[in-house]
C-alpha cells in the first residue's frame, strides 16, 4: 500500500481543475459555457467524490496500521537553507479530509438547486472548487511554510466567498472584516514560524518537536522567546477559528450564501485553526503557559459565544455564535491535553452544523417567495413559526441537528461533548462549571431557535400563492428537470414593522395591495407546476440533509470506548500517532462511570430544553392558561426583577457583548482620529516648516534685490550697521552672562 501513501499528494489538486475550466471557458467561449451553466456542477461534484475515495481509502489503511507515512521532494537547496515540500499522510490528516470532502459533496449538490437562479452560478463553483484544494493542501502539509501557503489560500477563497454578493454594501463590509481579521492572526502565525525556524533551523514537524523538546529539557533556550513564538503560532489558530477576542468576523461572515456557511464556518475553515493547534500539539504540551492559555481562551470563547447566541433573531447569526462556543469546546478539550475528545467533537459538530446550517438555508429558501430577497426577512426568526406543516422534511432533520448540539443521546454531539465535559472536571472544576453551564445554555438558544422557527402559530398568514418559473436563460439541470421557484420574490410585506417586539407572538396580515398583485402574478403565469408557498424545498436540496441526519444519527458510535466494547479498529482513528507524541488517550470507562456522567450531562441539557419550552414554546401557553405564569410574577418587585434580568441578557447579546462597539470606538474610530491628527501635523508642521523656509527665501531675496542699488556708501553702511549691532549683543552677553568666545 506503500504506493497509495506516496501518490496522496494528487488529493488536494484533484478539485483544482474544475476552477481552471470554468476560468478558461468564461474568458474564451463564456457564451457556450453559461447556456450549459448547470452542467458544471457534474465535474466538481466528480472530483471532489474521487479525492473522498482516496481519502477514505488512506483512513482505512490509518485504521488498520496506524503509522505515519511522509513524503518529501526538495525545492530549494544550498549550503545554508534547504526547503522539501511534500506530504504527510496520518490520523489527523485522515479525519480532516474525510471531513472536508464529504461535507463539500452535499453542499455542492445543495448548492446545484439553492444557487440555480443567482447570476454568479459558475463563479461560485469555481471559487467553491480551489477553497477545497486549498483546505485539502493545507491538512496534508508536511511543514510550516507550505501550510502558510494553503494557509493564505484559504484566507483568499474565503474572503471571496464571503464577498460573494459583493455588490451588497453590508456584505462588502463583511469580507473586508473578515479579511482584515484574519490577518491580524496570519501576521502572527508568520512570526511564530520565523521565530521557530531561528530556534530549530527547520520547518519540519518532526524535526521541530524532537529540537524544541530537547532544547527545554535542557534549558537550551530562552523559555520566554519560545513561549513567544508559540503564542504567535496560537494566534493563528485563534483568529482562523475565531476565538476570542477575534471572533467577531464569523457572525457578519453570514452574509455569505447559505451553502458557504455550512462548507467553509461549520465543517472546513474555521476547523483549520482547530487542525493547525492539534498538528503543532506536541510543541504546545512542553510548554505549559501555552496548555494554559489555549484553555483559557477555549473557555471564555465558549461561554462568550453561547450568551451572544441567547437573543440573536438572524437564524444563521445564531447558529454563527453557536459555532464560535462548539470551537470553543475543541479548543477547551485541546488545552487540557484531550487530544482524543476533541477530534471526536470535530468531527460530530462538522457534520451536525452543516446539518443545521443546509437546514437554516432550507428554511430562508421557503421565505424568500413571502417576504423578498431581503435577509433582515428571510432569515429573522420572529418572523417565522407555525413552519412545520409547510416544511415537514426540513423541521425533521433541523431537530435532530438540534437536539444533536444540545447533547441529547444518542445523537452525535452528545458522545464527543459528554467526553469533554467528563475530561474538564479532571483540569480544572472552575473550567467544568463554565462548561457544564455552557452545554444548558446551548440546549436553551438551540431549542429556541427550532421553536421560533416551527412552533406555534404562524406569525405572518402564509397565503396560497400559485406561480412557475419564467427564467431568462436556458437551463440544464444534472439532477433532471427543475423545479419551478416563486415568480414574485421581490414583493415585500408593506405592514412589516422593522421595530417587531423579539418575544412577540402576534400575528401579522399582508395588505390587501400585495395580495392583489400576487393574485394578478398567479392567474398570468398559472399553469400545471402550481406551489403553495412556504413549500418544502426540493429533492436535490433534501438529499443532503436526509445523508447528513444519517452522520448525526451514527457517527457517534466511533468513538463509544468501553472496557466491555470493542471498537479498537475506529478508536485508533482519534488516537494520535505515537511517532509524533503519546497524550494521555486512554479515556475508557465502563458502564457505571458512563451513566453517572451522561445522567449529569443530559440533566443539564434537559432542563434548557426545558426552559425554552416554557419562554418561546406552547408550554407558555398551556401555563398561562393555567394561571402559574400570573402567580409566579403576581409581586411587582419580582415582576420588575425579572424584567431586568431579562432585559441586561437580552441587551448583552443582542449588542453582541459590546465587543464589536468597543472595537469599533477604539480601532476604527481611533485609527481614523490618529490618522486625522498625523495628517494635520504632516501639512501644518511639516509642510509648513519646509513651506516657511521657501517663503521667507523669497522675501529675503526679494528684499536684498531692493536693496542693492550700486552705491558703494550704501553698503559700507550696512556693513557698519551689522558690526555694530553683533558688537553689542557680544558684550552684553559678555557683561551680564560671562559669556566668552575663548
Amino acid at each position: 500500500m506503500e504506493h497509495i501513501y506516496k501518490y496522496a499528494w494528487i488529493i488536494p489538486f484533484l478539485p483544482f481543475p474544475v476552477t481552471m475550466l470554468i476560468g478558461f471557458g468564461l474568458l474564451l467561449i463564456p457564451t457556450a459555457t453559461k447556456n450549459i451553466r448547470r452542467m458544471w456542477a457534474f465535474p466538481s461534484v466528480l472530483m471532489l467524490t474521487i479525492a473522498m475515495v482516496f481519502s477514505a481509502n488512506l483512513s482505512i489503511q490509518q485504521i488498520n496500521g496506524n503509522f505515519i507515512y511522509q513524503y518529501l521532494w526538495s525545492w530549494t537547496v544550498n549550503n545554508d537553507f534547504s526547503l522539501e515540500f511534500g506530504h504527510l499522510i496520518d490520523p489527523l490528516t485522515s479525519i480532516m479530509s474525510i471531513l472536508i470532502t464529504t461535507v463539500g459533496i452535499l453542499v455542492l449538490i445543495y448548492s446545484e438547486n439553492y444557487m440555480s437562479h443567482d447570476q454568479g452560478y459558475l463563479r461560485f463553483f469555481a471559487y467553491m472548487s480551489f477553497f477545497t484544494t486549498s483546505m485539502l493542501g493545507l491538512v496534508t502539509s508536511s511543514n510550516l511554510i507550505q501550510i502558510y501557503i494553503f494557509w493564505e489560500l484559504v484566507g483568499m477563497c474565503s474572503y471571496l466567498l464571503i464577498g460573494f454578493w459583493f455588490t451588497r454594501p453590508i456584505v462588502a463590509s463583511a469580507c473586508q472584516k473578515a479579511f482584515v481579521t484574519n490577518r491580524i492572526g496570519d501576521f502572527g502565525l508568520l512570526l511564530g514560524i520565523l521565530g521557530l525556524y531561528w530556534i530549530t533551523g527547520s520547518f519540519e514537524f518532526r524535526d521541530l518537536f524532537e529540537i524544541v523538546n530537547n532544547l527545554v529539557d535542557y534549558n537550551g533556550v530562552d523559555s520566554l522567546f519560545v513561549t513567544l513564538c508559540a503564542s504567535f503560532l496560537f494566534l493563528g489558530a485563534v483568529a482562523k477559528s475565531a476565538q476570542f477576542p477575534l471572533h467577531i468576523w464569523l457572525p457578519d461572515a453570514m452574509e455569505g450564501p447559505t451553502p458557504i456557511s455550512a462548507l467553509i464556518h461549520a465543517a472546513t475553515m474555521v476547523a483549520a485553526g482547530i487542525f493547525l493547534v492539534a498538528r503543532l500539539l506536541p510543541l504546545f504540551i512542553v510548554i505549559p503557559y501555552i496548555m494554559n492559555l489555549i484553555s483559557l481562551i477555549g473557555v471564555i470563547t465558549v461561554l462568550l459565544g453561547a450568551t451572544l447566541a441567547v437573543a440573536q433573531k438572524d437564524i444563521k447569526r445564531s447558529l454563527a455564535y453557536s459555532t464560535i462556543s462548539q470551537l470553543g469546546y475543541i479548543m477547551l478539550a485541546l488545552g487540557i491535553g484531550s487530544y482524543r475528545a476533541a477530534l471526536f467533537h470535530l468531527i460530530t459538530h462538522a457534520y451536525s452544523k452543516a446539518l443545521l446550517f443546509l437546514g437554516s438555508g432550507s428554511i430562508i429558501h421557503s421565505m424568500e417567495p413571502i417576504v423578498g430577497y431581503s435577509p433582515d426577512k428571510s432569515q429573522n426568526m420572529v418572523l417565522m413559526g407555525g413552519l412545520t406543516k409547510y416544511i415537514p422534511i426540513t423541521r425533521i432533520t433541523f431537530l435532530l441537528g438540534t437536539l444533536s448540539l444540545c447533547g441529547i443521546p444518542p445523537l452525535a454531539c452528545f458522545w464527543s461533548k459528554d467526553e469533554i465535559l467528563n475530561d474538564s472536571w479532571l483540569y480544572s472544576p472552575i473550567f467544568a462549571i463554565i462548561a457544564s453551564f455552557t452545554a444548558g445554555l446551548t440546549a436553551f438558544y438551540m431549542f429556541r431557535m427550532y421553536l421560533l422557527t416551527f412552533d406555534g402559530h404562524s406569525r405572518i398568514h402564509f397565503q396560497n400563492y400559485s406561480s412557475t418559473k419564467n427564467s431568462s436563460f436556458s437551463s440544464i439541470s444534472l439532477w433532471g428537470k427543475e423545479v419551478p421557484k416563486a415568480i414574485n420574490r421581490n414583493l415585500l410585506l408593506s405592514t412589516m414593522n422593522n421595530k417587531i417586539s423579539f418575544f412577540s407572538k402576534d400575528t401579522y396580515q399582508i395588505d390587501n395591495n400585495l395580495k392583489n398583485r400576487v393574485r394578478y402574478f398567479s392567474t398570468y403565469f398559472r399553469n400545471k407546476y402550481t406551489y403553495t408557498y412556504p413549500h418544502e424545498s426540493e429533492n436535490t436540496m433534501l438529499f443532503p440533509l436526509l445523508v447528513l441526519v444519517l452522520f448525526t444519527l451514527f457517527i457517534g458510535s466511533i468513538g463509544i470506548d468501553f472496557d466491555r466494547i470493542d471498537f479498537d479498529l475506529l478508536s485508533k482513528w482519534l488516537t494520535p500517532s505515537k511517532n509524533f507524541f503519546h497524550p494521555n488517550s486512554n479515556n475508557s470507562s465502563d458502564w457505571y462511570d458512563f451513566f453517572k456522567n451522561a445522567v449529569f450531562s443530559v440533566s443539564i441539557a434537559l432542563f434548557g430544553l426545558f426552559i425554552a419550552s416554557i419562554l418561546y414554546g406552547s408550554v407558555y401557553s398551556s401555563l398561562q392558561n393555567l394561571n402559574l405564569v400570573n402567580s409566579f410574577v403576581k409581586k411587582s418587585r419580582r415582576k420588575i426583577l425579572l424584567d431586568q434580568v431579562k432585559n441586561v441578557i437580552y441587551n448583552w447579546s443582542y449588542n453582541r457583548g459590546y465587543i464589536d462597539i468597543f472595537y469599533t470606538n477604539i480601532f476604527t474610530v481611533g485609527v481614523r482620529e490618529l490618522a486625522k491628527l498625523i495628517q494635520f501635523f504632516d501639512r501644518h508642521i511639516i509642510d509648513g516648516i519646509t513651506n516657511g523656509v521657501g517663503i521667507a527665501s523669497f522675501f529675503i531675496g526679494e528684499g536684498v534685490k531692493y536693496m542693492g542699488g550700486g552705491r558703494i556708501s550704501s553698503y559700507l553702511f550696512l556693513y557698519l550697521s551689522y558690526v555694530s549691532i553683533f558688537l553689542f549683543i557680544f558684550l552684553f552677553f559678555q557683561k551680564f552672562f560671562h559669556f566668552s568666545l575663548l
